[in-house]
């Protein structure tokens, strides 16, 4: 099944919805709104036409689409912008896949979980949330899993600064 399929498909069930399929890249990506993914992502799992059973990776991004601020030492630094959450789903029964796309404000970085649909999510989800602070609400247990619990910050953000010393230790470069 191709993605205009699946899309038209999606469309059919979330008729008063507004869905976006990008196809002018290496591979097409099926733009979701993030107040809708837990609908959408049960549908997918669950209808047989489409039967998505497997999350095969689930990848933070900073999109870097804010406004680049000069600083007064030559260096810059982003005011604004977005994060995204991307999907890729496999179908076994029919072996197709598609990839999904979450856009959410870098200020309010919120996006529903999808580990209840997917179970692999679980440790996915919580690598987003500590390298670029996406929060997946209704995430069971959404803590740090790479980075010590009190570390500051989100290091795979385009706007981090990395800190000298953590815990009194420097850090090294």
């Amino acid at each position: 099944m191709t993605p205009q399929e699946i899309l038209t498909i999606l469309q059919e069930k979330f008729s008063n919805q507004t869905f976006e399929l990008k196809e002018n890249i290496s591979e097409p990506i099926l733009i979701v709104p993030a107040i809708l993914l837990s609908d959408v992502a049960y549908f997918l799992r669950d209808d047989e036409r489409l039967a998505f059973d497997s999350l095969m990776s689930l990848s933070g991004l900073d999109l870097a689409d804010g406004e680049k601020k000069i600083l007064e030492d030559g260096s810059f630094e982003y005011v604004g912008g977005n994060l995204a959450s991307v999907y890729h789903l496999h179908s076994f029964n029919h072996n197709h896949k598609l990839t999904i796309k979450v856009i959410v404000p870098k200020d309010n970085p919120i996006i529903p979980s999808v580990e209840r649909v997917w179970r692999t999510a679980d440790y996915h989800e919580r690598e987003a949330y500590d390298l670029f602070g996406i929060f997946f609400e209704g995430h069971h247990n959404l803590i740090r899993i790479l980075l010590p619990y009190d570390w500051e910050g989100y290091p795979l953000r385009k706007d981090y600064k990395v800190p000298e010393f953590y815990q009194g230790m420097k850090v090294p470069y």
